[in-house]
């Protein structure tokens, strides 16, 4: 009977079952309390622990699908046509490939563009749907339409009334094709134009010398010909129309010498995009007041101590107006706690042990801007009180 008593007392939603029925105009027994029974509770405890399994099972796949190195399986590189038409597409083309990522051809609706998409974790089926798309958007602009919409924007900031496609107004025409994206131009060959516009410059000073030249020799004085500056676009026109762009609308356009650098600009951009969600989930440390820093980190020491002398230099810098100079002039003095209090054992007075560390030279700066300064008698003072008081109320520093 003590084994039913025990099994009564482990399932006690089955205890009203085992009572005895009440006698015919008796009382009936006093009812056990018991949580209600629902239908297959037992499976549902159980049910319960397996979905807690799936579900952390589930997690660990995702954050393990957001390291580096695993994440660029689950990106696929969405390119436009109209971009493999272009002079380089091709090399941007085989640079995606031959760094492993997931390629695929489909119209835009900005021509010469990449966008990415990021496949499930959590899809069941190898060739499932669940695709995410992600907000970057990466769009090649020609160089000759480039240097348009910068001589349209030369023009428009001369008063000109002629209502022509600016940078600006190209990024308003993509945002609003495809909202919500941040986007990112690239040009190819800019300071390739550049140069032949030396070269032309050049070539027109000399020509135009050898023509005066002849010219005056001849007692030629016909009306000379002026090339219009408006046509040609200068670096300057260009960072001007940069700056408007990036005031206005925070986009940047990146410049590349050749199609190959573009490619691995291209290639660079999509690993930034696959490892963005881990990134963040590091940057999400959950306190607002938490500052990601070296200062902030804690300090790693090792078996064999390596990383104490960085754990002394930190509880130096702990004083209040003490700088990573002075703590770094103070410990390579004294490399260790137990130097320090040696030395100050070795003092003959009070006022010299006050004083000890007063005249150790701290230098501020490198090379011939470097200036040297001391540490003080006041840090002095406070890092003798801090290594050798007894008392825990003490204020090391009241000014502090």
């Amino acid at each position: 009977m003590a084994g039913a008593e025990e099994s009564d007392e482990e399932l006690p939603a089955f205890a009203t079952l085992l009572q005895p029925l009440p006698a015919a105009g008796g009382t009936a027994p006093p009812r056990v309390s018991s949580p209600p029974l629902r239908r297959g509770s037992g499976v549902v405890v159980l049910s319960s622990d397996s979905e807690e399994k799936e579900r952390k099972k589930n997690l660990a796949k995702v954050l393990k699908a957001q390291r580096p190195g695993e994440c660029q399986k689950y990106i696929t590189v969405v390119l436009d046509p109209v971009l493999l038409q272009v002079e380089g597409g091709a090399q941007i083309h085989a640079a995606l490939q031959s760094a492993n990522y997931s390629c695929v051809v489909e119209s835009q609706a900005v021509p010469c563009s990449i966008t990415w998409r990021r496949k499930s974790v959590l899809s069941q089926a190898e060739d499932g749907n669940e695709w995410t798309e992600e907000p970057n958007l990466l769009v090649l602009l020609g160089l000759e339409e480039f240097l348009s919409m910068v001589r349209s924007y030369k023009q428009k900031a001369q008063g000109c009334a002629e209502q022509k496609e600016t940078l600006q107004s190209f990024v308003a025409c993509v945002m609003e094709k495809m909202p919500g994206k941040i986007l990112a131009l690239t040009v190819v060959e800019v300071e390739k134009y550049f140069r032949c516009l030396r070269a032309q410059s050049k070539k027109r000073l000399q020509h135009a010398t050898v023509n005066r030249s002849q010219a005056e020799d001849r007692g030629d004085q016909r009306k000379k010909r002026v090339m219009d500056p408006g046509r040609e676009i200068t670096r300057l026109d260009v960072e001007d129309a940069l700056v408007d762009l990036q005031l206005c609308t925070r986009v940047q356009v990146t410049f590349f010498e050749s199609w190959e650098e573009l490619g691995e600009f291209a290639t660079m951009f999509t690993k930034a995009v696959a490892e963005a969600p881990f990134k963040r989930e590091q940057q999400n440390t959950g306190f607002s007041f938490y500052l990601e820093n070296k200062w902030c980190r804690g300090v790693k020491v090792d078996h064999s101590g390596k990383g104490l002398f960085e754990v002394w230099k930190r509880q130096i810098q702990q004083f209040n107006r003490v700088s990573g100079e002075m703590a770094e002039a103070v410990v390579s003095a004294y490399p260790s706690p137990q130097l320090l209090l040696q030395a100050y054992s070795r003092c003959s007075s009070e006022q010299e042990r006050e004083n000890m560390l007063a005249n150790i030279p701290v230098r501020r700066g490198t090379g011939v801007t470097a200036t040297y300064r001391r540490v003080g008698p006041d840090l002095s003072r406070r890092i003798y009180l801090q290594m050798t008081s007894h008392d825990p109320d003490l204020y090391l520093d009241v000014t502090g």
